[in-house]
């Protein structure tokens, strides 16, 4: 397994954000050095970036580093060009770890690999979990997914889905039973679908919901889902987010 972390120098809301400090390491560092200390030296990670400050700070932490285009319009589209830079096969898994995410837990990582092995009728792979309160149900900021028997997602929405019928007659007051699930944003990919992804038209759905991952399924794949009991840490997208990150670590 290869685990590849896009990282984007530009942000809208937090210039150079892959660069930024976490107690005196780059955010996308700390992010590599997570995942590896829970999946040791047998996984695979590299840094896709898009700019030479991003790889030399990952040299000199240690961390392997590619460099991909700067002008590419999606998060897949790094990821398809680093398996070319890397020479992966098609049969190999990867796993898109977001470089803002410095606590995330490794065991996700191994789960949403293992998942694609176990559904080999699937092309890619990431997790969910149940959400537990009404806000984040109406929140269209959280996605939510719904699946079918064997643990495939059916839909990705912003909307609150499953939609109760009877019970949201006066608004959501109360979640529906079972508890609807809530899109964790990581995925695993085989790397030949990884591959034709970006060449895939865009769905409309996909414009509408502004989720590309429905892209997949308007074109027929699959999409196998692990749900896990634990909520992820916060990942980092403003300077709040960067605050409060740093002061969890330093807890």
């Amino acid at each position: 397994m290869t685990v590849l972390i896009p990282a984007r120098l530009a942000s809208s809301r937090l210039p150079n954000k892959p660069l930024a400090d976490l107690g005196g390491v780059p955010m996308v560092v700390r992010v590599a050095q997570r995942v590896r200390s829970g999946l040791g030296a047998a996984c695979r990670i590299v840094v896709a970036g898009d700019h030479p400050d991003i790889i030399a700070a990952c040299q000199a932490h240690g961390v392997e580093a590619v460099l991909t285009r700067s002008d590419h319009p999606s998060g897949s589209d790094r990821l398809a060009e680093a398996c070319e830079i890397l020479a992966l096969a098609d049969e190999e898994i990867v796993v898109n770890v977001q470089g803002d995410e410095p606590l995330i837990d490794p065991d996700l990582v191994c789960a949403v690999a293992d998942i694609l092995r176990l559904n080999p009728q699937a092309s890619m792979g990431t997790a969910a979990h149940a959400i537990d309160s009404v806000a984040d149900f109406a929140n269209p900021n959280v996605v939510k997914v719904v699946l079918d028997a064997a643990g495939l997602a059916l839909y990705f929405s912003r909307a609150p889905i499953a939609w109760w019928r009877d019970g949201f007659a006066q608004g959501i007051q109360q979640l529906p039973q079972p508890a609807p699930l809530r899109h964790i944003g990581i995925y695993s990919y085989r790397v030949g679908f990884l591959r034709l992804f970006p060449k895939l038209a865009p769905a409309h759905m996909e414009v509408t919901e502004s989720l590309e991952q429905l892209r997949a399924l308007w074109h027929g794949y699959r999409i196998a889902v692990h749900v896990t009991p634990n909520a992820p840490g916060p990942g980092v997208d403003t300077p709040e987010d960067l605050h409060r990150v740093r002061a969890l670590l330093l807890g």
